[in-house]
């Protein structure tokens, strides 16, 4: 008998004409949870629903057939993408089940735990922020019959009304938690393997939903910890490709100069990718990297207007961008560059200066993926809309998701979304409750949306993407 079942509802499941795009990367979060539970000693349920059967993973009658036999306390973690699809899974979950407690975490209730807990009664519990202390804390208070005033991080129901603790102060030293449970999965089952280095960043990027659940500070792992990890995996589990995707990666130069070096002495013959900064990296460091088996950087580049870049608060300029890139073009066998599009204050002359640049990289050889702007409840410019700050009006298009939120039902087709009438329910939840999944929406879709991306699908950057 467990004490708890853990969910990963986090997939990547993209939908397209001819195929799906499909790739399990170890859920690193769940992880970490379930090893500080084992050493607290509960027995834990670990599920990963990217590992369900079926030719379709979201329908809730196989969902709930892949919860059957749960444990008393369940707890799903979910992203903004599938945080629509987990809530109606909770809900069937608890008709079917009603004495089970249903405990929510991850990225995607972030900014709207209120509104979840006012609408939606199969939740008990919304755990928020870094979860290894809380949960704990929690499960104590949840077996022992205790009054959960006294947990901090979580949000809840007292009396029928929604109520929010006390934020838990940030894990300072991540050298002292525990390895992720990767003994609990089979890891040959697995194409991405993620380390965490780091959690949080300092930036305040005015689109960006991460920062803000960090509350904007930076919490770093030692080098030698992080390198000790990659060797336990290379060597327990033969894996020699890393992913180093947490935002703040690339700190500093004498950080990164030394990981790369740590990692050259310690002779494992791997290979790695990572997201880094624009402002944070020079040439040395980036033959550093390379040196030390990197193959892959990420780029948030954002925009080719630099007046779009102080809007957003990115630190850098476009010209400082195309220099990075283009160093970067002659290092690294793979660059990547994202582009955010359909600000509300991206004109069109603003716009065509991303596209020309969007251009420039992809003839360097640079793989550039546009992203339509996602409003995410937790990001300062949905505060900002809130305020009234643009004027204009966020609207539901199912036809236009942005990336960020793709959810796995829509097909996507030559930057368009068909939805069947089979998952039209799904996208019918998400319009009726716009305060809960703003990231869905989009500001002036006719005039700010639509002509922008025909040019994107005319220049080519949208036939074969997720939107």
């Amino acid at each position: 008998m467990h004490d708890i079942t853990l969910v990963n509802m986090n997939l990547l499941y993209i939908v397209y004409a001819d195929r799906v795009d499909r790739e399990l990367h170890v859920p690193l979060g769940l992880l970490y949870l379930v090893s500080v539970l084992e050493e607290h000693g509960y027995r834990v349920d670990l599920r990963d629903y990217q590992l369900a059967t079926g030719e379709n993973p979201f329908d809730i009658e196989h969902t709930l057939a892949f919860l059957e036999d749960s444990a008393p306390i369940v707890g799903f973690s979910c992203m903004a993408n599938l945080l629509p699809y987990t809530l109606l899974v909770a809900q069937a979950l608890k008709a079917r089940y009603p004495e089970k407690t249903v405990i929510l975490g991850g990225t995607g209730p972030t900014a709207v735990e209120r509104g979840i807990l006012q609408k939606f009664d199969a939740v008990d519990i919304i755990v928020r922020g870094e979860g290894e202390r809380t949960i704990v804390d929690l499960m104590d208070a949840l077996t022992a019959g205790r009054d959960l005033h006294s947990v901090a991080g979580i949000s809840w129901r007292s009396n029928g009304h929604p109520i929010e603790n006390r934020p838990r102060p940030r894990i300072t030293d991540l050298d002292a938690l525990p390895w992720p449970a990767y003994h609990r999965l089979d890891m040959a089952a697995y194409q991405g393997y993620g380390v965490v280095t780091s959690r949080g960043c300092p930036y305040r990027c005015t689109f960006c939903s991460v920062a803000p659940i960090w509350e904007h500070q930076a919490v770093l792992r030692s080098v030698q910890s992080v390198v000790a990890e990659m060797r336990h995996l290379f060597e327990t589990y033969g894996v020699t490709m890393f992913l180093l995707q947490d935002e703040y990666f690339v700190s500093d130069k004498g950080r990164m100069l030394d990981f790369c070096s740590a990692l050259k002495s310690a002779g494992l013959p791997v290979h790695w990718k990572c997201f880094t900064r624009i402002n944070l990296v020079d040439e040395e460091m980036l033959r550093a990297m390379a040196d030390a088996g990197c193959v892959h950087v990420r780029y948030g580049v954002e925009s080719g207007s630099d007046a779009v870049l102080r809007q957003v608060a990115k630190g850098f300029t476009a010209r400082r961008a195309g220099e990075v890139i283009a160093l970067s073009a002659q290092i690294f066998p793979e660059v990547d560059a994202f582009f955010i599009w359909g600000f509300p204050f991206e004109t069109m002359t603003d716009f065509y200066k991303s596209v020309f640049q969007m251009v420039l990289f992809r003839n360097w050889g640079v793989r550039v993926l546009p992203c339509l702007l996602s409003f995410l409840p937790q990001t300062a410019i949905y505060r900002d809309y809130l305020a009234g700050k643009y004027g204009g009006q966020l609207y539901f298009c199912p036809d236009l998701t942005p990336e960020y939120v793709v959810t796995g039902h829509e097909t996507s087709s030559a930057g368009h979304i068909a939805i069947s009438t089979e998952q039209r329910p799904l996208f019918d939840f998400i319009a009726a409750h716009p305060d809960l999944f703003p990231g869905f929406l989009q500001w002036e879709p006719e005039t700010n949306v639509r002509p922008k991306l025909k040019v994107l699908c005319d220049l080519g950057f949208y036939s074969n993407s997720s939107l």
